[in-house]
């Protein structure tokens, strides 16, 4: 399938998403979140890749939302307001849910929804030229893409207010102090960088493992008491233990070789997942 706004490329079982609108600096369109989002099934239901990168063409990471609508951008009065679902949030949802390790690559500016968007990835590395920032107050509008929920789990309910608040553009070592992203790189190494983790990922990790891991992590950052997270890592180890991917590991790292694991986040998922049931809001 080809895709018009991004670029989706497959090599060594790492997918890499490109948003492809250069000129823009890839400013976010509904059309884009559609191809994204596209993207994303097509990989879940692809057990070839094993981990994704989402990065930017050219010199931009993403600019944000497009505003060539001008003042009518964010006027949503075809539907009602229990109705409207903010498209950053389907899209921070999506991602969310995935079953598969996800990774930042910001390439360059990161903006609005081209900064929130990452939240829900899993690592974000950026260069050191990018420049970000929570501008949506600045726009006459509020943070999107759940990032009400992320932000603050991320780097602190403290410097997500700062951040927020301002709608100020930040440096890439700011975000590395305050915990946003991982690793501050030279722009032409960001993507180098995200892929050798994805192919850590890709090359040594079970798809099974990675899928439950990502998901107890996430789940358990508003647990009420670290038992709920003993309850369900228990029944995950009861699992897996008995399962063949567990089994290979312990042979591959006594052998001393990659393993070569076979279960699927798509077949092979224990019947207690999710164990976090999603609220009921339709699309």
């Amino acid at each position: 399938m080809s895709y018009e706004q991004i670029k989706y490329e497959v090599e060594e079982r790492v997918l890499t998403i490109t948003l492809n609108r250069p000129d823009r600096l890839n400013a976010y369109t509904r059309f884009m979140r559609g191809e994204i989002i596209d993207a994303l099934n097509r990989a879940e239901e692809d057990d070839n890749i094993r981990a994704i990168i989402v990065t930017g063409e050219g010199r931009g990471f993403c600019a944000g939302m497009d505003l060539e609508d001008g003042e009518s951008t964010f006027n949503y009065n075809e539907v009602s307001q229990d109705e409207h679902r903010d498209g950053g949030g389907i899209l921070a949802l999506r991602i969310y849910n995935l079953k598969k390790p996800i990774i930042a690559a910001i390439n360059g500016p990161a903006v609005g929804i081209g900064l929130t968007m990452t939240l829900p990835m899993d690592i974000r590395i950026a260069s050191a030229t990018a420049r970000m920032g929570i501008v949506f107050a600045r726009r006459g509008i509020v943070v999107d893409a759940c990032s009400s929920w992320f932000l603050s789990r991320i780097i602190g309910v403290g410097n997500a207010l700062e951040w927020a608040l301002t709608g100020r553009i930040f440096s890439a070592q700011e975000a590395l102090n305050c915990g946003l992203v991982s690793k501050v790189v030279e722009p032409e190494e960001v993507v180098t960088t995200a892929r050798a983790i994805a192919l850590e990922i890709a090359r040594n990790v079970a798809p099974v493992s990675a899928a439950l891991t990502r998901q107890l992590i996430w789940s358990m950052v508003g647990a009420e008491h670290p038992m709920a997270a003993h309850r369900v890592e228990s029944k995950c180890f009861h699992w897996l233990g008995q399962r063949p991917d567990a089994a290979e590991g312990i042979s591959a790292f006594l052998e001393k070789r990659l393993p070569n694991f076979t279960m699927s986040p798509q077949t092979d998922m224990p019947d207690f997942y999710p164990w976090s049931p999603e609220p009921d809001f339709k699309e």
